[in-house]
Parts: C-alpha cells; structure tokens; sequence
C-alpha cells in the first residue's frame, strides 16, 4: 500500500449505499459525460440503471475520505456477471449486441464484464489498477477461464473509427470456434481499410485505454462492431482466455498490489 492508496478500498458492492452510488457514477460518465441513455435511467435522481442491476456483483474501488450519504464514495466499478448465474437470469448483457452461442457452446466458464468506469478525478492513476487487481482476485478464486464484454468507443461514425477499428479486425480477431458475431440490428463493419494501408499509431491514438488493457493480457475481438445508439457509443466484443495467456501476461494479470 503506498500513500496515494491507503484510503482506496476495492469490494463487491454490501448494501444499497454502494449500489446507488454506483449506479450515481455511472451516470455522471455514461450519461453527463458520453450521452447515454436508457429506459431506466432515471434523471430525477441522477442513477444510471438497468434490469440487470439486481442479479450481477458490482465490484466497486471505494474512497473512504467521501460520505457514504452523499453517495459519492464510489469512484469506479465494474459489474460482473458469471456465466451460472446468466443461465438462471435468461441472458447476458452482451446478449442484446452479440451472437454468443460459440461461447456458450464452448464448455468454458464464462464471466461477463461491463459499465466499467472511474470517476474522471481518479483517471490515469491507481485506480483502474486497483479495479483490476481486484477483477483477478474475483477471477482466480472462481476459475474463470472467458473474460468477454463490450468496450466502446465515443460516437456513431465509424469512417471517423476506421484505423483502430480494422486494426482490431485485422490483428485481434478470435478464432472461428469462439466468435461471436454482432448481430444484424446494429451491426457494423470494422474492416473499413486493407491490412497494408493500416497504421498503427493511428490506430492505437483512437484506441480507448481500457481495450489496449485487454489487448496487452492478449484480448481478441468479436465479428463487426455493434452500433449502441442509445448510449452513442460503437461497441467491439472483447474477450480475454486466461488459460490462454503467456506467462508475462499471466504475471502481470495476477500482480496484487503492494506484494
């Protein structure tokens, strides 16, 4: 634990203070800051939420210098949903985007991830770090062997997402057998440029940070890209096989903070 830390505390979500101040974050980023919406977005009080909330563990990075009251002591979450207990719900969230019978008929054990974010005041230090080391703790302990979600980039304009969108196409995609496809109502291409005319720092200028985290624990992409108009985002399927991964990878994926 370092002193920029030590009043950081990483959790699944206990109560209703922290799911409601959760739910209060992620409107501040996915509505106030990105646009977003949702049929239960409820703008009265400020709470990003959906039907999905009450059956998914909520992981939270906590800052315990915030009040509990204000409900602003949440500053990042990722909410986690194992594949049992998707079965027993109906569905995944990735569902509604994406055709994942090649991961259901995988075998695997699947664990679905998603409105991961952090409050801008935390961006870029230890925060999503500590998110992540907790993610591995959750992971490990479960035998978790698919990570998948969506990742999004900001806007509907695929021409102006072309380099890192046919970058991922070209150089990440999953194989055939796991692949899932976006699905017809909202799919777009990411194949926009050949291979040869790529180029890579403009490709990975327009890469958001969080999908070059999964890229460098080896993640690979679904087929074509989902246009999420509600949330104004263009959303690529990731994945990530931590049976898969090299030892380097694995090393860093299993870092605990302080150790």
């Amino acid at each position: 634990m370092t002193p920029e830390t030590s009043f950081f505390e990483t959790r699944l979500a206990t109560d209703d203070a922290d799911l409601l101040a959760a739910q209060r974050l992620r409107y501040r980023v996915f509505v106030e800051e990105l646009g977003g919406d949702g049929p239960l977005v409820d703008h009265a009080e400020r709470l990003e939420r959906d039907e999905f909330d009450p059956v998914l563990d909520h992981l939270v990075l906590v800052d315990n210098r915030r009040s509990r009251a204000a409900l602003d002591h949440v500053v990042g979450v990722y909410r986690l949903l194992p594949g049992d207990r998707a079965e027993a719900f109906g569905r995944f969230y990735c569902d509604s985007e994406y055709d994942l019978t090649p991961l259901r008929h995988s075998g695997r054990s699947l664990l679905e991830l998603g409105r991961s974010c952090v409050d801008p005041a935390f961006r870029g230090g230890s925060g999503m770090f500590l998110l992540w080391n907790a993610l591995a703790e959750y992971v490990l302990a479960r035998d978790i062997e698919i990570l998948f979600g969506v990742a999004s980039f900001h806007g509907l304009d695929a021409q102006a997402l072309a380099q890192p969108l046919s970058w991922l196409h070209h150089h990440h995609l999953a194989p055939p057998a796991i692949r899932p496809r976006a699905r017809p109502d909202g799919y777009q291409r990411m194949d926009l440029i050949p291979e040869a005319q790529l180029d890579r720092r403009a490709a990975m200028a327009g890469m958001p940070a969080l999908i070059k985290a999964y890229l460098r624990l080896g993640g690979q992409v679904g087929e074509g890209a989902w246009l999420d108009r509600p949330f104004n985002t263009t959303d690529v399927f990731l994945m990530v096989d931590t049976k898969a991964m090299s030892e380097k990878h694995r090393k860093f994926y299993e870092t605990r903070q302080g150790q």
